[in-house]
C-alpha cells in the first residue's frame, strides 16, 4: 500500500504440505512475481515458503527485482536459525540478491514464531540480526546495491531460547484466549515445577495458583519441598488431600474389584481425583489448568487420560530429556530427588515403568523426530546399542510409543519446539492391527 492505495497484489508461490503446515488444503498458488518501487528500488517480494525452495526469487529476480523481501510466519524449533541462514545463502546464490527476512513474533496454539528477523548481502553475509523470541525494530539502509552493516545481535545459550519460546507461547495463548490466570497440579516433580516456572515468567505470580494434592503415598515432606518459592514468591499455593476421596472410591468399588489384586485402576483413580479437583478449580474461577508431563514421559504413554492429562494447555513441552534442557529459574530443591509424584507404595514416579529415563528418551527421539526404524537404512536399535540401550528395551519405548497414540490424540494443546511435535506434524494411527519393523 501507498499514500492508502493497494498498488500491488502478490499470491504465494510455494504452499507447503508438511510438518506443521496444511496450506494445500485452505489456499491456491499464486504464479505471477510481484516487484514494487521503493524510493527508486525495486523490490521483490517473497512470502515464507517461496524463499526455502527454488522458483519464486529467480522469478522476482527475472522481473526485476534488486532487492528481496522476505515475509515471514516461519514457526520456531530448536537450531531453526541456522538452517534459515543456509536457506537464504542458496537464494541469493541462485539470484545474486541481498535480501530482508522479516518474520512474526508471538505465540498461536502449539506454534511459537521466534521473530530473529535478519538481513544478508549478496554475498551471503549477515549485515544485521534481530534478537530472537521478542519483538524488535531496525532500520536497514540500502545504497548502491549494497545493505549497509548494521547491528548483529548475539545468539544465546539453547537453554534460554527454548525457555523464552516456552514462557512466550504460554503468555500468548492465555492472553489471546482471554485467560485471566493458571492453575497448575504441583506432582512434587521436576515437570510441574518447570511448568510454574514458566507460568511466572509468561504471567507474573499474582495470576497462577499452584495446587498440591498429597495422597497417603506421598512423602509426608514432599509437599513443602515442592511449594513454590524463590522466583515463585507471591504464587497462590493450597493443599487438598485427597485420601479422603481415594478411600471413598475404594468404597464404592469394594465389590465389583473383590478378589482382584490392585494394579493401575487404582494408581490412575489417584490423577483423576486430582485432575477433577483442578477443573473444578478452573471451571469455577476460569483459570487454565495448564497440563504438565514432559514429551519423553507422554511418548511412551505414562500420562493418566482425564488425570495429569487433565487441562486446556501444556507449557513445558520442550522436554527435559528430549531437548537437553538445563530448567532455569527452578529452585535447587526442587530438582533434587526424583522425577516424579508417587503413585503407590514402592515406586516413585515413572522411572520402573518402563526403560532407564535417559535410554527411553534417546528411542522416542530417534523414532519421533528422526524417522530411524529397528531395520533398513536408518537403524535406530544399532545405533543405540552403541550408546548402551538394550535392543529389547528399544523395541520396548518404540511400541509404548505407537500403542500410546489414542492417548496423545486426547491430549490438551502443548508447544512445539522441537522439528516434529506430537501435534500436527505427528499424523500415526491410533489403530493399528499390524507389526511393522521399526
Amino acid at each position: 500500500m501507498r499514500d492508502g492505495k493497494v498498488v500491488a497484489t502478490y499470491r504465494k508461490h510455494r504452499l507447503p504440505n508438511y510438518e506443521v503446515f496444511d496450506e494445500q488444503r485452505y489456499f491456491s498458488a499464486g504464479y505471477q512475481p510481484c516487484v514494487i518501487e521503493v524510493q527508486g528500488v525495486h523490490c521483490g517480494i517473497n512470502i515464507c515458503a517461496d524463499i526455502w525452495e527454488p522458483g519464486a526469487a529467480e522469478a522476482a529476480q527475472q522481473a526485476g527485482a534488486e532487492l528481496l523481501l522476505a515475509l515471514n510466519a516461519s514457526p520456531y524449533h530448536m537450531t531453526k536459525q541456522a538452517t534459515r541462514y543456509e536457506v537464504l545463502r542458496e537464494r541469493i546464490q541462485a539470484t545474486g540478491l541481498p535480501v530482508l527476512y522479516a518474520n512474526l513474533v508471538g505465540g498461536q496454539d502449539e506454534l511459537v514464531f521466534d521473530g530473529a528477523s535478519f538481513a544478508m548481502d549478496r554475498e551471503g553475509r549477515l549485515t544485521h540480526q534481530l534478537a530472537a523470541v521478542s519483538e524488535a525494530l531496525a532500520i536497514v539502509e540500502y545504497a548502491g546495491g549494497e545493505l549497509r552493516a548494521g547491528a548483529v545481535a548475539p545468539s544465546r545459550a539453547l537453554e534460554a531460547e527454548v525457555y523464552e519460546a516456552l514462557v512466550l507461547g504460554v503468555r500468548d495463548y492465555l492472553g489471546k484466549n482471554g485467560f485471566p490466570g493458571a492453575i497448575i497440579g504441583l506432582s512434587g516433580g521436576i515437570d510441574s515445577a518447570l511448568t510454574l516456572a514458566i507460568a511466572v515468567d509468561a504471567l507474573g505470580a499474582g495470576r497462577v495458583r499452584a495446587v498440591m494434592m498429597p495422597s497417603p503415598y506421598t512423602r509426608a515432606d514432599q509437599p513443602r519441598r515442592r511449594a513454590p518459592d524463590g522466583a515463585d514468591a507471591g504464587v497462590r499455593y493450597d493443599e487438598f488431600p485427597i485420601e479422603a476421596a481415594m478411600q471413598t472410591f475404594a468404597a464404592m468399588l469394594e465389590k465389583e474389584f473383590a478378589g482382584r489384586p490392585a494394579d493401575t485402576t487404582e494408581e490412575n483413580l489417584q490423577a483423576r481425583i486430582r485432575g477433577m479437583l483442578l477443573m473444578a478449580l478452573s471451571n469455577k474461577y476460569g483459570s487454565i489448568v495448564l497440563t504438565t508431563g514432559n514429551k519423553s514421559r507422554d511418548g511412551g504413554g505414562y500420562a493418566t487420560l482425564y488425570g495429569d492429562m487433565a487441562g486446556g494447555f501444556r507449557g513445558d513441552q520442550g522436554p527435559l530429556q528430549d531437548a537437553g534442557l538445563s530448567p532455569l529459574a527452578l529452585p535447587q530443591r526442587a530438582l533434587a530427588g526424583d522425577p516424579g509424584a508417587h503413585h503407590h507404595a514402592g515406586a516413585i514416579g515413572g522411572t520402573q515403568a518402563g526403560p532407564d529415563r535417559p535410554g527411553h528418551a534417546a528411542a522416542l527421539r530417534s523414532a519421533g523426530r528422526h524417522h530411524r526404524g529397528l531395520h533398513g537404512a536408518r537403524p535406530l536399535a544399532a545405533r543405540d546399542r552403541r550408546a548402551g540401550h538394550a535392543e529389547a528395551d528399544v523395541r520396548r519405548t518404540v511400541g509404548m510409543l505407537k500403542r500410546s497414540e489414542y492417548k496423545r490424540r486426547q491430549a490438551p494443546v502443548g508447544i512445539r519446539v522441537t522439528k516434529r511435535g506430537f501435534g500436527k506434524d505427528w499424523r500415526y494411527p491410533i489403530t493399528s492391527a499390524y507389526a511393522d519393523e521399526w
